[in-house]
């Protein structure tokens, strides 16, 4: 994916249904992914300094939020012939590597990415218990090193989804 600003999130946006491969073996879907509480879809692939520079910072609030009810997922649409970082070999071993609390599936048509209009990586979509888009955004204002004092917006909206089923507009992209 190429570099650019995320959209303006639109808000209440339903979410797109898919059935793609898991590296853990498992095909999942959206229903199986959905979360008691809300549900974070993120585009990611492992080849991005971008994601390589924050995935952990990922991995700490998704655990964060699967203990309040919020499911996530990552998936990855990257053509592994133009990108052999981001095989599903390589997936999988970025997986284990990085200890991830969730599912890791590759989009290898790429048609679920454009469904969701996922533009960048990493790329946060976050829906509340009704599959409603309620945040599209960043990790945080960081960029590859945390800042001290970085507001976390993705973690602050879901969690703030999580208690009210409503998102939050940092007012950036």
């Amino acid at each position: 994916m190429v570099r650019t600003e995320t959209p303006l999130c639109q808000f209440n946006l339903p979410a797109v249904d898919f059935t793609l491969p898991g590296v853990d073996g498992r095909d999942w879907s959206l229903q199986q992914i959905r979360g008691e509480r809300g549900t974070l879809v993120m585009f990611i692939c492992n080849h991005c300094p971008y994601v390589k520079a924050v995935i952990d910072r990922i991995v700490a609030d998704c655990h964060a939020l699967a203990a309040e009810g919020i499911n996530s997922v990552a998936i990855s649409a990257n053509d592994p012939s133009d990108y052999p970082e981001d095989s599903f070999d390589n997936m999988a071993l970025f997986a284990r590597q990085h200890a991830f609390p969730f599912p890791y599936l590759f989009d290898e048509s790429q048609q679920t990415a454009r469904a969701y209009g996922a533009v960048c990586t990493p790329d946060f979509f976050g829906y509340n218990t009704d599959l409603l888009l309620q945040y599209r955004g960043r990790l945080d204002a960081s960029r590859k090193e945390p800042l001290p004092g970085a507001r976390r917006e993705l973690l602050l909206a879901m969690q703030q989804i999580s208690k009210h089923g409503e998102g939050v507009s940092f007012g950036s992209r």
